[in-house]
């Protein structure tokens, strides 16, 4: 074998250690590691959550680099979601029949291309063949069997997807930098991935422990036949994901870290020298190095030896491209090259392989993804020419990851607000009452804990703002019950829940109360704090460098909301705790406006949504002109005129900004300004207009406009 006619050069060790030390810098290490995966698993039940509370049974998964945590930054790697549709009943024997279910038996004959199965529909009333059409994509064959054809998937999330919709084997999606993977749970392991548990294991690894824990994993039918198969439609593909994710799991920091490597030789050393139709993935590499890590002893994988282990790595893959043939790690007989990569292409891999280890891996001082090449060369160990990644790395994960946190519960909301079963308030408080209960009998991991406590936070603090609305219309005073509430749901993040209860202080006519709230949210609003919004993605959009130095620091998710101001939204039920001129912003549509919304904008659009600290300032024109405070008031001002003028860019909400400076400069009888923003501001021109027009009230839905004092 390839594997034992490679000499380890003397200076391996001393350069392996340098490289791990570079590695480090460029954002494999340990914290990062962690702090992926914690990421995306929080991110995985977050959406669980998310799609159940909207009646889907379904189970998010995050695969493949992002959540191992074997990427950098310049590998720029897609996000990959597995979902697991559980209302379908996957039969591996007719035993495993449930009524009421989606039942599908799996087949195949001496036909079946290996690694696939045909899905036969079943009955739901009781445990026999279907023998009608039930969807227009299903297939009937010369015996009268039903088969559930994978066009069911792919048909779907093109409509789901519209015009963007892209394609990439089972994958679905509407953007380059995300997969998204429907499919079905096998109710057990199938023959094909039970060979690889029950198989004799005389290597060095996965140990016990790993292996079986990755037993319990279970394995997918994901809507991917085999190209060519006359039966490709109608064709499903296992897939034992969950399986190789925890494998990745168990890996120890050098073996992350070759793998990383092994991609960046991949991307820029054997890419370019490929046909243009063929491809070799990363998921050829991790399938090298799990046959590597099962022929390599433990000692080997250290800090000293991480060269020594790429070079194993790439004498596996060589020896896989001389044969013509990668092996699936699980499934048997499976060859990764088919249909993938062709002979020519493999011969030239393989010299190119041949000539990088003959070298002495001399290519890696050549490698520009993440500057590692350079970095390598750098000789003076405290003159830093590149920067750590490491914390940039970070609080982009914690930016994206409660951003995501805002994405679904936007959709919570605005599933509740649009059901007329329920309503926002009856639909908040049954799904407090049901996350709650799971949270209390333990169902819940840790991860799902984390995310139910999210929503349950953010939903009290909407319910105490939807009971104060409902109190300031009526002239009722607010109960002492909807206060507590709201002293308990302020750590949401660390402005917007605030910003709504010195809101609703202002709307009940608590000025000194409202002033005093307001801030302390200013002291809360320094430099370190990142601003967070579902509605807009800024062209790019990071945040602070003192925001990823916290992130960095600090890996608890409480802890980081302090660093975090979400935008201020204030749904209609919540109206009367907003300032009137807020009130346009619920009521925007003009003409058929909305037909051309964006499906993200449809989830938002009919409330008032507006950047945090501008919110602030324009709560404190109004609180302290209230206050006759004129001196705060003009500061206050100024701040909002600051924003417009110099930091629109980093709004997320600049219309309603606009809007708000726009009545500021009314109330200051500045009609030219006003006037001045109208001019490039089409929303603030129409709310002005309507502000203008006596026929427009209370009673038609939009506000009487405070006057300055």
């Amino acid at each position: 074998m390839l594997q034992a006619m490679f000499r380890i050069p003397p200076f391996f060790p001393s350069l392996s250690v340098l490289l791990c030390r570079r590695t480090d810098a460029v954002g494999a290490n340990t914290v990062v590691f962690d702090r992926r995966r914690e990421a995306f698993l929080h991110r995985e039940a977050m959406w669980t959550i998310t799609e159940q509370a909207h009646g889907i049974n379904f189970v998010g998964f995050h695969c493949g680099s992002q959540s191992e945590g074997t990427t950098t930054p310049g590998l720029r790697s897609d996000t990959d979601t597995l979902f697991s549709l559980n209302d379908v009943n996957i039969m591996l024997h007719w035993s495993d029949w449930k009524r009421g279910m989606f039942n599908l038996l799996m087949l195949k004959d001496e036909s079946t291309p290996v690694q696939h199965y045909l899905l036969q529909r079943v009955r739901s009333d009781e445990p026999l063949p279907e023998t009608r059409v039930v969807d227009p994509t299903d297939v009937i064959d010369l015996h009268g069997r039903v088969f559930f054809s994978n066009l069911y998937i792919i048909s779907r999330s093109a409509e789901e997807f519209g015009a963007n919709h892209l394609r990439r084997g089972p994958s679905n999606s509407d953007d380059e930098d995300f997969d998204y993977v429907y499919a079905l749970p096998c109710n057990s392991l199938p023959p094909e991935i039970l060979a690889w548990f029950d198989a004799m294991r005389p290597g060095y690894w996965p140990p016990p422990e790993v292996f079986e824990i990755a037993r319990q994993c279970p394995c997918f039918l994901v809507a991917d036949g085999y190209r060519g198969s006359p039966t490709e439609h109608i064709e499903w593909r296992i897939t034992p994901n969950l399986i190789e994710r925890h494998l990745m799991f168990s890996l120890n920091n050098v073996q992350k870290k070759c793998i990383i490597v092994l991609k960046m030789l991949k991307k820029q050393e054997l890419t370019p020298h490929l046909h243009e139709e063929c491809k070799f993935t990363s998921f050829h590499c991790k399938t090298a190095l799990f046959f590597t890590l099962e022929r390599t002893p433990s000692h080997v994988w250290r800090e000293r030896g991480l060269l020594e282990c790429i070079v194993r790595c790439l004498h596996t893959i060589r020896e896989f491209l001389i044969q013509g043939e990668c092996p699936h790690y699980i499934v048997e007989n499976v060859d990764l090259f088919d249909k993938k990569l062709c002979r020519e292409c493999q011969v030239k891999l393989e010299k190119q392989i041949r000539v990088m280890t003959q070298d002495d891996m001399h290519v890696l001082f050549n490698l520009q993804i993440d500057d590692l090449g350079e970095r390598l060369m750098q000789l003076h160990p405290h003159v830093e020419r590149f920067p750590d990644q490491s914390a940039s790395v970070c609080g982009n994960l914690t930016f994206d990851m409660w951003t995501f946190y805002v994405k679904c519960l936007t959709r919570i909301c605005k599933h509740m607000c649009d059901s007329r079963d329920t309503g926002f308030y009856q639909g908040a408080n049954d799904l407090i009452n049901v996350l709650t209960f799971r949270q209390a009998n333990g169902t819940f991991t840790r991860y799902e804990s984390n995310s139910a406590q999210f929503l349950i936070t953010n939903l009290l603090s909407s319910l105490a703002s939807v009971a104060s609305s409902y109190c300031i219309q009526t002239g009722q005073p607010v109960p002492r019950e909807v206060w507590q509430i709201y002293s308990e749901t302020l750590n949401t993040d660390v402005a917007s829940s605030r910003l709504k209860l010195a809101s609703t202080l202002y709307c009940q006519g608590d000025l000194h109360i409202s002033a005093f709230v307001l801030n302390d949210v200013q002291q809360r609003l320094d430099n370190s704090v990142t601003s967070v919004c579902y509605c807009r993605k800024l062209p790019n959009e990071q945040p602070s460098e003192a925001f990823c130095e916290y992130a960095l620091r600090h890996g608890n998710p409480e802890t980081l909301t302090r660093k975090m101001a979400f935008c201020v939204r204030f749904m209609r039920e919540e109206k009367y705790c907003a300032p009137a001129i807020l009130w346009f912003e619920m009521y925007r549509s003009v003409g058929d406006d909305v037909a051309h919304r964006t499906y993200n904008e449809r989830e938002w659009m009919d409330w008032a949504e507006v950047d945090a600290r501008p919110f602030m300032l324009y709560l404190q024109y109004l609180t302290f002109g209230g206050l006759r405070e004129r001196q705060r008031q003009l500061q206050a001002l100024q701040g909002l005129c600051d924003i417009c003028r110099n930091h629109v860019r980093s709004l997320h909400h600049p219309e309603t900004v606009d809007h708000l400076l726009c009545h500021c400069l009314e109330m200051e009888g500045d009609l030219e300004g006003a006037l001045a923003i109208c001019n490039v501001s089409r929303d603030a021109m129409l709310f002005s207009q309507q502000r203008c027009q006596p026929a427009y009230s209370q009673t038609d839905r939009t506000p009487v406009i405070e006057t300055s004092s």
